[in-house]
């Protein structure tokens, strides 16, 4: 269907998981896609399997300068930029909330809500002068329904939602829309941080919690930033979509 014809998207934390299955999905769909990524060789072997559609970046999105970099590289790749995802997160392990560390804690702020801040300075000028765009955060069902053992994490997620919606009404006479995903925990890097440990007991524990009865995928998070990065949801703005089987209920 090519929804995302001549389009540009920009992928925080794209070497894996959900990010490596939106910039897929992305190109599948005909835009040119920015694979940016701290983990370099990773970045590099994604942009490579979808071809000349994609550039990768290296990547540190706590640091307002690589953003600079990151959207230098995409305005002279592909001389515009239509979608903006920030999907690159980061989590302390579960467990005892007054045994995170202030690093840690530090780390968790600076990619998942800090950066948020530097990706609009970065990008809201460019979709400004273009007369439009579009801003997608990947979120988590933690900033909904928190529950025990993940408590700054969840804190950070809950921040990127109110800062989704607050965007979207701020820059909506910009035409730029701005939403935000909440998946459910998935098979990947991160999930043994948000159990405490990887175990099929855990495993099977945490699909009970979740009423479809199955883990979240990188390709059901794709298709539903997708349809929010598409004109499809031309008139979707200010949303906090659970991507999560149930699991918020």
């Amino acid at each position: 269907m090519a929804r995302l014809k001549d389009k540009v998207a920009i992928v925080t934390g794209a070497a894996s998981g959900f990010g490596a299955g939106m910039v897929r999905r992305f190109a599948e769909e005909g835009a040119k896609v920015v694979v940016a990524d701290l983990n370099a060789k990773g970045a590099e072997q994604v942009a490579d399997e979808i071809g000349e559609a994609a550039i990768w970046t290296q990547t540190d999105v706590s640091q307002r300068s690589e953003f600079d970099e990151m959207v230098g590289a995409a305005l002279d790749a592909f001389g515009r930029i239509d979608i903006m995802v920030n999907n690159a997160g980061y989590t302390h392990r579960n467990g005892d909330m007054l045994q995170v560390d202030e690093a840690t804690f530090d780390l968790i702020t600076a990619v998942n809500m800090k950066a948020i801040y530097h990706a609009a300075l970065c990008v809201v000028p460019v979709m400004e002068k273009q007369g439009r765009g579009v801003i997608l955060t990947t979120a988590s069902t933690a900033g909904i329904r928190p529950r025990p053992g993940l408590t700054w994490y969840n804190a950070s997620k809950g921040w990127a939602i109110t800062a989704t919606k607050s965007m979207a009404v701020e820059l909506a006479p910009k035409n730029i829309r701005v939403n935000c995903l909440c998946p459910v925990a998935g098979d990947t890097g991160m999930l043994a941080q948000f159990m405490g440990e990887d175990t099929p007991e855990l495993r099977a524990k945490f699909r009970a919690s979740i009423p479809l009865g199955r883990l979240s995928t990188p390709l059901d998070i794709a298709n539903a930033a997708l349809w929010l990065a598409s004109d499809e949801a031309a008139f979707i703005t200010g949303v906090a979509l659970e991507v999560d089987g149930g699991r918020c209920i």
